[in-house]
């Protein structure tokens, strides 16, 4: 009794397996060109707040705020402090030599005005439509921050130490945005 073979070990494999190693090798490569040519942005962030609305009245304060405001225009800047009716003790021009607001003198204003009212931190922007970003952006830079080149400003704090003030107006607040 003799049986045939199976055909199952005599069979020719004819599956290949497919190589995936240059399919590999191009993705990584590919990955790599991606990572190189990526160009990696740094966001910047500028805290603002928006203005409160309340039907309740503020607390009472033994000072009267300085309710200091900034009005943008293309052409003008026109600071203003007080309660309503404001009033103006400040405009700056738009120069037209060199295309821009004078930003220098925006700071020095300020860095005098905080001199006098060294609590007060808020400041209220109330840019027309048409400013551009970037001029409302370089007038918050002459208006928050103290540079290291300008004089110190001391204050005292609750116990009566003095403490160096590090930022001129930093609590901006935008007044006139719609939704």
């Amino acid at each position: 009794m003799y049986s045939m073979p199976s055909g199952r070990r005599k069979g020719k494999n004819d599956s290949k397996r497919l190589n995936l190693v240059p399919i590999l090798d191009s993705v990584f490569i590919l990955i790599f060109f991606l990572l190189l040519s990526a160009s990696f942005l740094k966001i910047y962030e500028i805290n603002s707040n928006v203005p409160i609305i309340s039907t309740t009245p503020p607390p009472p304060s033994k000072k009267k705020p300085l309710g200091l405001t900034m009005e943008i225009s293309p052409k003008k800047l026109i600071v203003k402090i007080g309660e309503a009716p404001q009033r103006t003790i400040k405009v700056f021009d738009f120069n037209e030599t060199e295309e821009s607001f004078p930003y220098e003198e925006i700071h020095s204003f300020m860095l005098d005005l905080k001199k006098k009212n060294q609590d007060e931190k808020t400041i209220v922007f109330e840019p027309n439509t048409e400013v551009e970003y970037d001029v409302i952006v370089k007038i918050m830079d002459a208006v928050r921050m103290i540079r290291k080149t300008d004089d110190a400003i001391f204050t005292k704090d609750k116990d009566g130490i003095d403490v160096k003030v590090e930022a001129l107006f930093d609590d901006i607040i935008f007044g006139n945005i719609t939704s």
